[in-house]
């Protein structure tokens, strides 16, 4: 479950928690008016009273169907407390004995019984519409997760909206707000079920619109300065080979050739250049290099292209200059072919070392291929892997079966 879906849970039972205690509270203070109940049964509804606001109260914990089910049994069981009681001491008798005019036990004055009734049964009537439209109606927000909970809820609506009608109303307002209160209720909980998935896929879409126009955005910035970055440099330096030097000393000119040509070797190990002006990189001269910070090098660069890269094993080597310049180029070839062609983008690469070696395994799960359709002539594998290995003594291994992903194995000597 995602974190939206737990944000609309959440409100969904802290709103039915509200709206339930609220409505029970009301339909409670309905019914502690003196003489809408007798005294038992009154005292009999002080129990159910608590026992519905527990339950709305734990109704957003570990069980809470089982609290749902508690609640509606404490309501439902208070409204037919409430209807099946006679009426206690009439509202106008007691008024008349407060004044000292009666007897609130003895048989109520001539003109008092038709209003004290009213006032008994608007009391009632009352306390019903609100325990059943909020205090049980409450849980309709919760009971829509599913067809089974729906069928719950329109039994147990049904029901309350039943005994609410049961009784000798005056008029059909209290059935009437009983069924509203339901029906509002359920739709609202309904209406956020359904919201929160809709707006959870419309954040997810802008997102990866996002994503896309900022990888857009990244390569475009990558042109640039890879355009920049040639015009710069090898362009500038074949021009003065293409005029034959003119105006450069063969001196400089070589500089120049062997800067361009530690510039490409940062390139190629996925390094940023910082320009200081024209023509002038910032370069940082290697004689031996730890294996495990260019190998980060290696890994963003391919990152930045689509090709998310996972390393395993060994985290920091020493190599020499020329070994490890033939190790990285060969291992960022492997890569660029699965970026290219294996239609992944996750690799493996696994660092293992020993006494004499190194060892990287590059493993991918995308189409693999048939090895013995390679073409011999294609310089991709034979020059940029297998022959830039082997000129500092290291070897490469191939394995591919067409639909199973392939694995590379490269060792250099240490």
């Amino acid at each position: 479950m995602d974190l939206l879906s737990k944000e609309r849970d959440r409100l969904l039972h802290d709103l039915s928690r509200l709206v339930g205690i609220l409505a029970t509270g009301v339909a409670f203070a309905c019914l502690s008016v003196p003489g809408v109940l007798p005294w038992t049964s009154y005292l009999a509804t002080l129990p159910l009273f608590a026992l519905l606001i527990v339950a709305h109260a734990r109704s957003g914990g570990s069980v809470p169907a089982l609290w749902v089910a508690l609640g509606a049994a404490a309501g439902l069981g208070i409204m037919l407390v409430a209807i099946l009681s006679p009426s206690g001491v009439p509202l106008g008798d007691v008024l008349l004995d407060d004044a000292g005019l009666g007897d609130p036990l003895d048989t109520p004055l001539d003109g008092a019984p038709a209003a004290a009734d009213e006032a008994v049964t608007a009391s009632v009537a009352t306390s019903l519409a609100v325990l059943g439209a909020g205090g049980l109606g409450a849980f309709a927000l919760l009971l829509v997760s599913s067809v089974r909970q729906v069928a719950v809820l329109a039994a147990l609506g049904a029901v309350t909206t039943g005994l609410v009608a049961a009784a000798d109303w005056p008029s059909a307002g209290p059935p009437a707000a009983t069924a509203i209160g339901w029906a509002v209720l359920g739709f609202t909980g309904v209406w956020l079920r359904q919201l929160v998935p809709m707006v959870s896929r419309s954040i997810r879409h802008i997102g990866r619109a996002h994503q896309v126009e900022r990888h857009s955005s990244e390569t475009e910035a990558r042109r640039r300065q890879g355009a920049r970055l040639l015009h710069d440099t090898v362009l500038a330096t074949l021009t003065l080979l293409a005029h034959s030097g003119v105006g450069v000393s063969p001196t400089a000119l070589r500089q120049q050739a062997g800067d361009d040509a530690r510039l490409l070797r940062q390139l190629r190990m996925g390094a940023t250049p910082t320009p200081q002006s024209s023509g002038q990189y910032l370069l940082e001269p290697v004689a031996e290099t730890e294996l495990g910070t260019t190998l980060e090098s290696v890994k963003q660069r391919f990152s930045r292209m689509g090709l998310e890269v996972s390393w395993h094993g060994t985290g920091q080597v020493l190599l020499p200059s020329h070994v490890l310049d033939a190790f990285l180029m060969a291992l960022a070839e492997c890569l660029e072919n699965v970026r290219r062609h294996a239609q992944v983008t996750q690799a493996d690469v696994t660092i293992t070392t020993d006494e004499q070696a190194v060892r990287a395994m590059v493993t991918d799960s995308g189409v693999g291929f048939d090895i013995d359709e390679i073409d011999e002539h294609r310089l991709g594998l034979r020059e940029s892997v297998v022959g830039r290995l082997q000129e500092v003594g290291g070897t490469a291994k191939l394995f591919s079966t067409p639909g199973q992903g392939t694995t590379v194995v490269l060792e250099v000597p240490r």
